[in-house]
């Protein structure tokens, strides 16, 4: 079939139309009747997108399936997959059907909160699957209404605040972007990304108001969608939305926040910053390396203390997420391949993090550590689960989190040993912050009046944790799982990254004889 990328792409939009338009009433039959389309959707999206991976050829480093259709004002419609972009569609869509399944207890304004969750979805998928960049960054742009509308109608008691700090520092970073992409399309009369991957931007050093800009239109290019990435992904310092989005955001929301749409601003720097600039990324990558250090350790220090388990969970995806800048630009092949599988790992590794501290939110009503303890008392199937999760995001060896860090750290250590060695600081803290929390909440006595009635997990929520643990441990024993999908395509990037250095590198000698 031609036309599988749409479809997976669509489906879920189409499923929220629906609902929308025929579904009537807040009843209890209207609100399962929404759950049960939701869910069935997302399974069937997943469904497909798994045909979509059987179809796909890893050999192939270039864009497959892909589908192009005029659009308006001279742009297209254009989707593909390379070996890196369908892993992160394949991680959405099979993120989507545990991220109802975590919703089933939700019981105000369901239909509402089932179509935000599928319209955010039909955008998570466009994102990591649009081949044009107007296209690319209307649906990276339009992820942010349903994301708000979650945090803002059904998170916490600060929502409002939380959900306007996400919508503004997300919006203002692409407020750049858009000047850039404007840029590129006059620079290079055509917004189509595989055309643009093979566009050389000028790099020769201009000056703007007296200051003497090194590597020219990519330095500008590079740093204006660095503004969007960077608070994406999200880097330090523009990283103070994320603890207050995560902490408001349901469960659900928290888990697509630190699972995939965080993903968007790694992805971003593989798609675009690297290969498209890549003068400017040479030039930068000792800074984005470095700040990239100093999310590891400082955000590692902040996760200590913190008494709320949410906002110390999303902290530790703030370091994490910097260890995937050092890798992407260590610009070597371990720190690409590491830093890919860091962010595929990540994804089922927060998500279940996030979805332990709903279920005993759920029973509990509250997030701070100190209302817990003893918890292996009443809940050990809880316990044990939460013990798997919480030593993968360590990085346990025989987990997907091992991997991810170790292979990383070495492409990091390849390019820089001083970066390499000041990140692995970074894995001590983050075995002090993550064993803290999880002795204060499931070891000791249960003394507690409140803990004691408290019940396990219930079947369904064991369903739910099941694919994780699979794919957790499968990915921990089995990366080439990962690694033999990205290999061609990553391998591609480097080598054409490595050839305009060299380019460039050649038109400098020559301009220095003549």
């Amino acid at each position: 079939m031609d036309n599988l990328l749409s479809i997976v792409t669509f489906i879920p939009l189409i499923a929220a139309v629906i609902l929308a338009l025929f579904l009537r009433g807040e009843d209890e039959a209207a609100q399962l009747a929404a759950k049960r389309v939701a869910l069935a959707t997302t399974v069937a999206t997943f469904l497909i997108s798994i045909v979509i991976y059987v179809q796909f050829d890893p050999s192939n480093p270039g864009f497959q399936m892909v589908e192009e259709h005029k659009w308006i004002g001279g742009f297209n419609y254009k989707l593909g997959v390379d070996g890196i972009s369908i892993l992160f569609v394949l991680l959405t869509t099979f993120l989507m059907p545990l991220v109802i399944g975590a919703s089933w207890n939700v019981n105000t304004r369901v239909k509402e909160y089932m179509i935000a969750f599928l319209v955010l979805e039909t955008l998570m998928i466009a994102v990591f699957s649009a081949l044009d960049l107007v296209l690319f960054y209307v649906v990276f742009e339009a992820g942010l209404i349903p994301m708000f509308l979650i945090i803002g109608i059904w998170g916490g008691k600060e929502r409002i605040y939380a959900s306007f700090k996400f919508f503004l520092y997300t919006l203002l970073g692409s407020v750049l972007m858009l000047v850039a992409i404007i840029a590129m399309y006059l620079e290079a009369g055509t917004t189509d990304i595989p055309t643009l991957l093979t566009h050389s931007f000028p790099s020769t050093t201009i000056t703007i108001l007296g200051w003497h800009i090194k590597g020219g239109m990519q330095t500008l290019l590079f740093l204006a969608f660095l503004a969007s990435f960077a608070v994406k992904l999200p880097m330090w310092p523009v990283h103070t939305w994320l603890p207050d989005a995560h902490v408001q955001a349901p469960t659900a929301g928290s888990v697509v926040l630190a699972a995939i749409l965080l993903k968007m601003g790694g992805y971003g720097f593989l798609r675009f910053s690297l290969p498209m600039f890549p003068d400017a990324s040479a030039l930068l990558a000792p800074f984005m390396m470095w700040l990239g250090v100093i999310a590891v350790i400082y955000t590692s220090l902040v996760a200590l203390m913190q008494e709320d388990m949410k906002k110390l969970i999303a902290y530790s995806s703030v370091a994490h997420m910097g260890l995937v800048t050092m890798g992407v630009f260590a610009a070597t092949r371990q720190g690409v391949d590491g830093a890919i599988f860091q962010m595929i790992s990540h994804g089922f590794i927060s998500g279940a993090l996030f979805l332990c501290v709903g279920v005993v939110y759920d029973r509990m009503h509250t997030r701070e550590i100190a209302a817990y303890g003893g918890l292996v008392n009443r809940m050990p199937a809880y316990a044990l689960i939460f013990m798997l999760f919480t030593l993968a995001n360590v990085g346990l060896p025989g987990t997907s989190g091992f991997v991810g860090e170790f292979v990383t750290l070495v492409g990091v250590f390849e390019a820089n040993s001083w970066v390499a060695f000041f990140a692995a600081t970074g894995m001590i803290l983050s075995a002090a912050y993550a064993l803290w929390l999880y002795r204060r909440v499931i070891f000791g006595a249960l003394i507690k009046e409140s803990l004691k009635t408290i019940t396990d997990m219930t079947a369904r929520e064991k369903w739910i944790f099941a694919p994780l643990v699979v794919m957790t441990i499968l990915l921990g024993v089995y990366p080439a799982l990962v690694f033999d999908i990205i290999g061609p395509s990553v391998e591609a990037l480097l080598e054409g990254y490595k050839t305009a250095l060299a380019g460039t590198a050649q038109a400098a000698l020559q301009l220095a004889i003549n």
